[in-house]
Parts: C-alpha cells; sequence; structure tokens
C-alpha cells in the first residue's frame, strides 16, 4: 500500500512517515493548497498510490479570523478538490478534521453525526471540506480528532515547556473540555482506517479518534508540568477571561465509540503518550545544551 499524504511539516504527517515507508510525503514543492488544481495533478502523478491521507491544513485558528477566503481555499476547496480526484481514481480518501466544527454546547460527547454549529472561520471551513469531501462520491472517512500533541512543532504541550522556562504561574482556561490526542496514535489510526476502507469501500463516514480522559485544557496544562516536574503554579479561569480572535468550543469530547466498533481503534491514554513526549522533549533540550 503507498499511501500519498499531503503535509509534510505537521504534526500527523511527521508521525504517518515515521510509522510507514510506504507513505509518500506531499509539500509544498508538490501541491500548492491555495489552488486546488495542482491537488489534483499531484495525485494523478502518482499512478500507484493505493489511498490518499489529507494531513495538510491552515491550523492557526485565531488567525484565520483575517483571512477567511484564503483558509477556505486552503482548509475547504483544497480538500475537496483531492476527494473529487481520489474518487476518479478509484482511490480511497481520508481527511483528518477536528472537533472545533462543532459548536461546543451541553456537556454529552458529540457523535459523528450530530449537527455542526462552527465558532470560527477555521471551524468553518473544515466543515465545509466535510460537505466536499461527501458529495464528492467516492470511498472516504473523515476522521475528527482534538488536542494535537507530540514532540515534534508547535504544540500545546511544547508552548507550556517554553513558557516553564520563564514563568512560575500561568492562567489558563478551565471551561473547555476535550481529548488531548496524540499524534503517533492518530498516524496509526489514519493507517489502520485506510487500509480498512480499501478493503471494504463501504465503511465509508464519518468517525472520531480522540485520547482519553477527557481533560480541561487547565488541568491537560497542571499533567504537563507534573510530569515535566515544573514548579509552574495553575490558575483555571473561565474563557471570558482569555479573549481570543477566534471562539472555540467548550465542549470537545468526541464519542469515539463508533470507530472502535468498526475498526478495533480504542481510544488512547494520552497521559502515557504525554510521559513519553516530555521524556523526549527533554533529552533533546540535554542533546542542545551539550552541543
Amino acid at each position: 500500500m503507498t499511501v500519498l499524504v499531503f503535509g509534510r511539516t505537521g504534526q500527523v504527517a511527521g508521525a504517518l512517515a515515521r510509522r510507514d515507508e510506504a507513505v509518500r510525503l506531499l509539500g509544498r514543492h508538490d501541491a500548492d493548497l491555495e489552488d486546488p488544481e495542482t491537488c489534483r495533478a499531484a495525485i494523478r502523478a502518482h499512478p500507484r498510490a493505493t489511498a490518499v491521507i489529507n494531513a495538510a491544513a491552515w491550523t492557526d485558528v485565531d488567525g484565520a479570523e483575517a483571512h477567511p477566503a484564503r483558509v477556505n481555499r486552503i482548509n475547504a476547496a483544497a480538500p475537496t478538490a483531492m476527494a473529487e480526484e481520489a474518487a476518479a481514481c478509484g482511490l480511497p480518501f481520508l481527511q483528518i478534521s477536528t472537533d472545533y466544527v462543532f459548536s461546543g454546547t451541553g456537556s454529552d460527547a458529540n457523535h459523528p453525526g450530530d449537527p455542526t454549529g462552527p465558532l470560527s472561520v477555521y471551524g468553518q471551513s473544515k466543515a465545509r471540506a466535510e460537505e466536499g469531501i461527501r458529495a464528492a462520491g467516492g470511498a472516504h472517512v473523515i476522521l475528527r480528532s482534538s488536542w494535537v500533541f507530540s514532540e515534534y512543532g508547535s504544540n500545546f504541550v511544547t508552548n507550556m515547556l517554553r513558557l516553564s522556562a520563564t514563568r512560575r504561574s500561568l492562567n489558563v482556561v478551565k471551561d473547555q473540555i476535550g481529548g488531548p490526542t496524540p499524534a503517533d496514535a492518530l498516524a496509526e489510526a489514519c493507517l489502520t482506517i485506510i487500509g480498512a476502507l480499501r478493503a471494504t469501500p463501504g465503511l465509508s463516514g464519518t468517525y472520531h479518534f480522540a485520547g482519553q480522559p477527557d481533560v480541561s485544557w487547565a488541568d491537560f496544562a497542571r499533567a504537563i508540568f507534573r510530569e515535566a516536574d515544573a514548579p509552574v503554579a495553575v490558575a483555571g479561569i473561565p474563557s471570558a477571561e482569555y479573549p481570543t480572535a477566534a471562539a472555540r468550543p467548550l465542549n470537545s469530547r468526541l464519542d469515539c465509540s463508533s470507530t472502535e466498533a468498526t475498526f478495533g481503534i480504542v481510544r488512547p491514554d494520552w497521559r502515557t503518550a504525554l510521559s513519553g513526549t516530555v521524556a523526549a522533549l527533554a533529552d533533546r533540550a540535554k542533546e542542545r545544551r551539550g552541543a
């Protein structure tokens, strides 16, 4: 199985490359996400490919508010073009989506079939991508995830550890609840699902995959600092006291039961992955100091 993966520098794309030698990463020199036609051409340029995964996106949630047209080209038009071309080539397509397609009301976990109601330009663009992918008519899975972290790139874990070098107290929102998701576990889920979809196109649909247990950003930060033995006190504050350009859903809980029932994929415990992530970052820091 040779999987084309749009995205080269992101957390999940990198994790996919580390897990499978048959992954072919497509970066900006292969396809310009602001020009959907280049995405179609990139798929056609690999006639021996057996599946396509889109792990690329505009992910600057606050920055997206000022650039809606550009964000929608990258996050909605490009994935739709990928899905249409994949369908034309008979290739299964997997799109990594997000909890931000939901409004975040209530406290029950969001099910794949629940109505969406994105609060931000970023969330709206990802919801439009979902609509376009379904309309493309090919074998596809839309896999919504949340709060992805790893030892690579910029994410909540790396940002908290960076702040811990100079801060002894932080205010972190306490009323946004979700499941932190290890990038490696998400990558493994993508490969498992795309393999199953290739064998059984009838499994097409929308699924969820996120780490467990669900937690607030404030409690996630506390766990990071405990794991890193960093003396940082976290004060939990409501989102209203931490204004941002883009509104975030308060309830990002994702019901992943259909993913487990269909593909046998169990939600990973993010606490185990966090331990390995923090240790890897500490080792890397020691290497830099010794260099």
